[in-house]
């Protein structure tokens, strides 16, 4: 039998020792680990009825912790505490809906009437205007819509939405009693899941809970502040400028706010437009230098000084998260995206030691005071 030839052995080991081969080894890592992210992310994508209220629930329970821990430290019990502040948000949840409902309910005849009289308007700007369009054309446009609204498809699109509605009323229910085990036991939660733990992968843990913890928490909160200055400036501004629905419009400026970059501008554009439909485009322009000047106070103001220790991410990877979150999601996609590529990006600096290097400091002042004893100079006899 023909002994192997060693040359042949050692040009096998450097296909995979050279550069290209060294190369080849770590794109076919890469490749391994994205399509073990897109089985992953394919697999909760099957289950996003639970792990958006999952998500959902996390973030508010970073939010308000810090209520229910101040209840805690002056004596009140986890599930006391906790249920005052469940019921709280509540209440004040529902407010904003009831002051909602009764302020469309008294302003939309008004604006139904104000809505088709800008309708007549751009028709005749549409028929007399500068590029006139064929009458035929609008009522072709008109009998399209009716016969939208007339077809089976807009009744499968009907129960669709009824299908959709199920599953928030869902989704609201399992995000209440998510959050009341957050809340209630959040801490338990976290240990339980670092038990199998010792040693540094420990601490490497319960640094990953702190930061998320204070991440997701600065986040929402500072979010908020912010979303509720900018319902405030464009909600002043329409009620100067006399534009109906005001009250529900700045609700929706607050909403639309937690969406970054882009939410309050959408919300500003559709409080425009109701102006433009409702006071004439004098008053549309208005609003928009409104939304305009809030939105700058925002960026160059709030931003900076509110958002800087909680979310510290370009506006490019803010884009990137917003696209990502919005295709997997939609528009809880979109707000959740942003959240939690912060608290990814706060884990991985934390991953080997703390952000504020706490735990290497005695090694620094140890070595800063050996320095300092090097430097003296020799005592003289």
């Amino acid at each position: 039998m023909e002994a192997e030839n060693p040359s042949s052995r050692q040009s096998l080991r450097e296909v995979f020792t050279d550069r290209l081969g060294w190369l080849g080894v770590r794109s076919a890592q890469i490749l391994l680990v994205i399509i073990l992210a897109a089985i992953v992310v394919f697999g909760l994508i099957q289950v996003k009825l639970v792990v958006i209220p999952v998500l959902v629930a996390l973030i508010l329970a970073a939010a308000v912790a810090p209520v229910v821990n101040g209840m805690r430290r002056r004596g009140v019990s986890a599930v006391l505490a906790t249920w005052i502040t469940l019921l709280a948000g509540i209440a004040a949840f529902g407010g904003i809906i009831t002051l909602i409902v009764f302020a469309v309910r008294n302003q939309w005849d008004e604006l139904a009437s104000s809505a088709i009289e800008g309708l007549d308007q751009l028709q005749n700007l549409l028929s007399n205007g500068p590029i006139p369009v064929d009458e035929e054309q609008i009522n072709g446009a008109r009998e399209a819509v009716v016969q939208f609204l007339t077809s089976s498809s807009f009744g499968s699109g009907a129960l669709a939405g009824v299908s959709a509605a199920g599953e928030f009323i869902t989704g609201a229910l399992l995000t209440f009693v998510v959050l009341f085990y957050f809340l209630k036991d959040g801490g338990d939660i976290w240990n339980f899941f670092l038990r199998p733990f010792r040693g540094e992968r420990l601490e490497r843990g319960r640094r990953v809970g702190l930061v998320s913890l204070k991440v997701l928490g600065g986040y929402v909160r500072g979010t908020a502040l912010i979303a509720f200055v900018d319902a405030l400036g464009i909600g002043i501004g329409l009620v100067i400028l006399q534009v109906p629905l005001a009250l529900p419009l700045a609700v929706v400026v607050f909403i639309t706010a937690f969406i970054p970059i882009v939410g309050a501008t959408l919300a500003g554009i559709l409080a425009a437009l109701v102006a433009l439909v409702a006071n004439g485009p004098v008053a549309a322009l208005f609003v928009l230098g409104v939304v305009v000047l809030v939105n700058q106070l925002e960026g160059n103001l709030l931003q900076p000084i509110i958002m800087a220790r909680s979310l510290k991410l370009h506006a490019l990877v803010i884009l990137v998260a917003l696209t990502a979150g919005t295709i997997l999601g939609g528009i809880v996609g979109a707000v959740l995206s942003v959240p939690i590529a912060a608290v990814a990006w706060a884990i991985i600096k934390v991953w080997n030691r703390p952000e504020d290097g706490s735990f290497d400091r005695p090694r620094r002042v140890a070595r800063g005071a050996a320095h300092a004893v090097a430097a003296q100079p020799a005592a003289t006899s």
